[in-house]
């Protein structure tokens, strides 16, 4: 059976390099093969050890968000992507980020940027989601609450002081609705607030919440 047609058993998925090595078991050498692959454009590289099927076969590819779990983890997508996922900022996004119990990292590829920042545990283990983004794809993503407190613990310069200061921060600069504000869960973001990096700031944020 040709590549080609093995490789629709794994329509939507990343492919591993544990997978590679399963579809390419029949050949002497599969990293030779890889690069025949890469070069017909079958195969498209992410990073070493993580492919997806390239502009030559037309399958389902697997979604960004799966992909970014896949890249550097573990991790989880977060900070804008998952706060225009969410619908609570109106910009389209063209980096996805993510938080990782890893080192933070970039990567800069063919299907685009995805970037991971360090989080502290327990923290990081808290309001994460497992989405259905497809029938067979599910992506690890920040809830609502979570992709804010992300946002903020992980912005340069960003300390929450005042009410008036957190609702410029919401409202005039992320352009997050005060409806959307007033449907997120507090009592979740503060049950977080003692293992947060930024506490004060959160407080603040749950404070100006309330007030709205």
């Amino acid at each position: 059976m040709s590549f080609r047609d093995a490789v629709y058993e794994y329509a939507e998925e990343p492919l591993t390099r544990q997978i590679m090595m399963d579809l390419l078991k029949d050949f002497k050498r599969p990293n030779d093969k890889i690069n025949e692959l890469i070069k017909k454009g079958e195969l498209t590289s992410i990073k070493k050890g993580l492919y997806v099927t390239g502009p030559k076969i037309n399958i389902a590819k697997p979604e960004p968000f799966l992909i970014a779990n896949h890249l550097w983890g573990p991790s989880y997508v977060s900070m804008d992507a998952a706060l225009s996922y969410w619908g609570l900022i109106p910009e389209k996004v063209f980096e996805i980020s993510s938080l990782t119990t890893k080192i933070s990292k970039m990567y800069k590829t063919s299907i685009g940027r995805f970037s991971y920042i360090n989080a502290p545990l327990p923290y990081y283990s808290f309001g994460i989601k497992s989405v259905q983004l497809t029938p067979k794809q599910v992506a690890l993503i920040a809830s609502p609450e979570k992709a804010i407190c992300d946002k903020i613990i992980t912005t340069s310069g960003i300390i929450l002081r005042s009410s008036r200061q957190a609702r410029e921060y919401l409202v005039d600069d992320l352009r997050i609705d005060d409806e959307k504000l007033r449907e997120l869960d507090l009592g979740a973001i503060s049950s977080w607030i003692k293992d947060a990096p930024k506490k004060e700031s959160l407080s603040m944020l749950v404070k100006t919440i309330k007030s709205l």
